[in-house]
């Protein structure tokens, strides 16, 4: 159908800390604590579980730590610190110096923490684990939008997320200036290459065809239609796709083809993005250019608790 400037909410977003379930989070952090603590996940759990090293402590020595970034960071996740110590007992607590979505410079403090030792250093590899990951995301997603330059062209994430992080690392995308995609498979019709060769779709009749089937079986989601040459186009236009995936297009094809779909449909440009290949892309100002590797291939941000 064409390009309505109404569907924009429902194309993109960026997920809100307010919007992730508390109840999951803290079964997501229990379960990581329980690896730690209980060897969870082994078929044979360890007999005697804890952890021996900060029992050696007495339980009701106060301690107080910084957590500080110790290369340049964009901040993701300070929220999981209550409910991190909140699994290891609820005596300690954290008191953000920083905000998320805030880019810091190396060796900055973003948060004060305090509590009983014991517990505090039986948390602090697992409070790390989460948050370095998290701003690593964050991180690593604010050099592909800078790569972007000037365009108006806004970066997406994909599916490609870590098992069972995915909510996290979608709300680390939004931290470090992308757009979230598809949180899943629910909430919008993708019509990609293997559905197409699945339904015999391959020629423009039938890919026209599969299209239009999509649309009438669920009228309230938007349909995203694959292609990976041009003449796949016009029947996907035909059929009325809102959002046309080039994917894997040349720079050549994509100057041929995100002027076909201008006023016509939502343009989003797929494969082969890089910190290398934004600045071009983005030249061509297509409306979305997605890329997997700000989550998938996003290095871990290095974080450190230092004793005070």
């Amino acid at each position: 159908m064409p390009r309505d400037s109404g569907q924009t909410a429902r194309l993109v977003r960026r997920l809100r800390w307010d919007e992730l379930d508390a109840a999951w989070l803290r079964s997501f952090v229990e379960l990581a604590r329980a690896e730690d603590l209980e060897g969870a996940g082994l078929r044979h759990r360890p007999v005697r579980c804890g952890d021996p090293s900060a029992a050696l402590l007495v339980g009701t020595e106060q301690a107080r730590a910084r957590i500080v970034a110790r290369c340049p960071t964009v901040l993701a996740g300070l929220g999981l610190m209550e409910i991190v110590f909140a699994a290891y007992g609820g005596r300690c607590h954290g008191k953000p110096l920083a905000y998320d979505g805030q880019f810091v410079p190396a060796d900055t403090a973003i948060a004060e923490v305090e509590g009983p030792a014991a517990e505090l250093l039986s948390a602090e590899r697992i409070l790390l684990n989460f948050m370095q990951r998290l701003c690593g995301v964050a991180t690593r997603t604010r050099e592909h939008v800078q790569a972007l330059g000037s365009s108006p062209t806004k970066l997406l994430d994909t599916r490609k997320t870590t098992p069972g992080f995915r909510m996290l690392e979608k709300y680390a995308v939004g931290q470090g200036g992308g757009y979230n995609h598809r949180l899943g498979l629910f909430d919008r019709i993708m019509v990609k290459d293997n559905h197409l060769a699945a339904g015999g779709a391959t020629a423009s009749r039938r890919l026209t065809e599969l299209v239009v089937r999509a649309r009438e079986s669920r009228p309230d989601l938007l349909v995203e239609v694959e292609v990976d040459r041009l003449a796949q186009i016009k029947p996907a236009l035909t059929a009325g796709a809102d959002i046309i995936l080039l994917d894997n297009f040349c720079l050549a094809d994509l100057r041929e083809a995100i002027p076909m779909l201008r006023g016509e449909a939502w343009s989003e440009v797929s494969g082969g993005v890089s910190l290398a290949t934004l600045p071009h892309i983005g030249a061509l100002a297509p409306d979305f250019v997605s890329c997997g590797g700000i989550t998938h291939a996003a290095p871990w941000c290095d974080l450190g608790l230092d004793w005070t």
